[in-house]
């Protein structure tokens, strides 16, 4: 009878442990971690190096996304700061999401609080070439930019102590057969209402703006231009997406905005960083580490560490090798070596690399 009652006693527990599993079984194994990916870049000259995009879409004009998505992939992707330059002029979305130019803004805001992203007021001047679309930063009101005449836009964005970018100079649908500086943007320049040019746009690179950067002392940008979902639009797994890195006093508003108008960036797109050759010597120096470990009298033989996520490609007259992102390089060099590299994915200008000497 003890027997018959035990045996009862197990498959009434096990019928109720059953029911409860059949109900609701939690396997959070499937669901994404929501961790932040690390971007490997050196701090530089005293400064912090600080992680930028600076030209990004939403619903609020041609983009498919909400606001708040630019501020979730900018979080998972290692983002310091960006800015959200829905068009002011052409919004097709806006008769069905409603709102005005500053609403993108607002409505992100709120969450780049709380993930501790820097979140810029902008804006996207959308004119015809020339003078083409800008980028405004550190707007206070974008809605008062949409006028009808060009000049007037950005006299009231200089108003607001905007920081004007030329966007994608040479994108094809407005410079379908070469990359134009016009009689406008020397107008726009002498105004000091060209602060910093897009090098690089989406996966178009401009070697000639980049020479204008120098040439005039413009701070050179890449940007993603994103209008989709930055995950599908980029290899996240062997590249980041393109950003500006802004070298700032401090990982604050104010420290960008000074670092902006003092031209103090550099482009990074893929595996190319562009801009000054001070900046570039400082980041490849603060970047590897090289040591000697075997030396007889015809050769010397060095390993040489990467702490960056750029791989540095040099060549010199007898000698070229990578060393690779984030790893370290086997290099054997003669004795009577002449210690003169450029640094093949390093531009100072568009068809001139950064030059080098090892610290053999």
């Amino acid at each position: 009878m003890k027997t018959k009652i035990v045996t009862a006693i197990f498959l009434l527990m096990g019928i109720s442990v059953f029911a409860q599993n059949v109900n609701n079984i939690q396997m959070p194994e499937l669901l994404n971690n929501n961790s932040r990916k690390t971007i490997n870049v050196p701090n530089i000259l005293g400064y912090q190096t600080l992680k930028c995009d600076f030209h990004m879409h939403t619903v609020f004009s041609d983009g498919i996304v909400w606001p708040t998505v630019r501020v979730d992939e900018a979080w998972n992707e290692g983002l310091d700061a960006i800015a959200i330059t829905d068009h002011i002029e052409r919004n097709p979305s806006k008769q069905d999401v409603g709102g005005d130019d500053n609403s993108s803004y607002e409505i992100a805001l709120p969450r780049a609080q709380q993930k501790n992203i820097i979140l810029i007021h902008a804006g996207e001047i959308t004119r015809s070439m020339p003078p083409g679309h800008f980028n405004a930063l550190f707007l206070k009101n974008t809605q008062a930019v949409d006028t009808e005449n060009w000049r007037d836009a950005f006299t009231e964005a200089k108003k607001q102590g905007a920081y004007l970018i030329w966007n994608h100079p040479g994108w094809k649908a407005q410079q379908p057969d070469t990359c134009l500086w016009w009689d406008e943007h020397t107008e726009l320049y002498n105004k000091g209402m060209i602060n910093a040019i897009e090098v690089f746009n989406e996966k178009e690179w401009y070697p000639i703006a980049l020479d204008w950067c120098m040439d005039k002392n413009i701070a050179p940008h890449s940007a993603s231009d994103i209008h989709g979902i930055n995950s599908e639009m980029y290899n996240l797994e062997d590249y980041h997406r393109p950003m500006t890195l802004v070298l700032a006093k401090e990982r604050n508003l104010e420290s960008i905005r000074e670092a902006l108008f003092a031209n103090r960036t550099i482009a990074y797109f893929g595996n190319i960083l562009a801009g000054k050759k001070e900046y570039l010597k400082a980041f490849f120096e603060a970047s590897v580490e090289i040591h000697a470990f075997n030396e007889n009298n015809k050769e010397k033989s060095y390993i040489i560490k990467n702490a960056s996520d750029v791989p540095f490609q040099l060549s010199s007259s007898n000698k070229s090798f990578t060393i690779p992102a984030n790893g370290e390089a086997l290099v054997t060099l003669p004795s009577n070596f002449k210690n003169e590299f450029v640094i093949k994915n390093l531009f100072i200008k568009g068809t001139e690399n950064l030059q080098v000497s090892l610290n053999l």
